[in-house]
């Protein structure tokens, strides 16, 4: 796949921070549901974590999908390059969407 990368607009340090504290958040979920397993809980009760894990890894992606269509895209239009940038979101909204 080309990488639009020249049409790449830098994260602030906000949205980095926003971006890791959510990752470190869900790492925390992840670890808790190893946890569970070691501790033999319940089938249902780990399967509601991993649902909420899903939820917010899937937030973070869509968060990320935002911005690069608000930013990157954008500029990428803005710069003539529309056409490779628009084909390369497609194709990585399809990837997203598989789940």
């Amino acid at each position: 796949m080309d990488h639009c990368e020249n049409s790449m607009v830098p994260r602030t340090e906000k949205e980095v921070q926003d971006l890791l504290k959510r990752l470190k958040r869900i790492e925390g979920q992840v670890r808790g549901v190893q946890k569970m397993v070691e501790d033999d809980r319940y089938c249902v009760d780990i399967m509601v974590q991993i649902s909420a894990i899903n939820a917010a890894l899937h937030n973070v992606g869509f968060q990320l999908l935002e911005r690069h269509a608000s930013h990157c895209v954008a500029k990428a239009i803005s710069e003539g390059n529309g056409e490779q940038s628009m084909q390369e979101l497609m194709t990585v909204i399809k990837q997203f969407a598989k789940k």
